[in-house]
């Protein structure tokens, strides 16, 4: 059995994307992880597991305080590098949205979702 940890549905704030007017007005992001440990926590000791407040960090430091990208692929690996750091973690699986992603016709959500597991 697997244990997962995750923060799901974190909005932020921030500037990125193709075009100059995405990286010159924030726009809204929203970030779910989850992250599948190395083992299953059997003591309760937070040092056996991911810390919730760990993720939430690692998107604030490479989404909202980050100097702008262009893709959201390019924002998952920046997650991806920060969050695989913690020898905890076996397995993550993000997802991107951006809700005011600039499309030609009314509708839709754009979506990026990135798979990351340990060699």
């Amino acid at each position: 059995m697997a244990t997962r940890v995750g923060l799901e549905s974190y909005e932020v704030l921030a500037c990125h994307g193709v075009f100059d007017f995405e990286r010159e007005k924030t726009q809204p992001f929203v970030i779910s992880i989850w992250a599948t440990l190395v083992e299953d926590v059997i003591g309760d000791d937070i040092e056996l597991t991911l810390n919730y407040a760990d993720l939430q960090s690692a998107v604030d430091t490479e989404v909202v305080n980050s100097e702008p990208v262009n893709l959201m692929e390019t924002l998952c690996y920046k997650l991806v590098s920060n969050i695989s750091q913690n020898d905890v973690v076996a397995a993550l699986s993000i997802r991107i949205e951006k809700p005011d992603a600039p499309f030609p016709h009314p509708g839709g959500l754009a979506v990026v979702e990135h798979e990351w597991t340990r060699d």
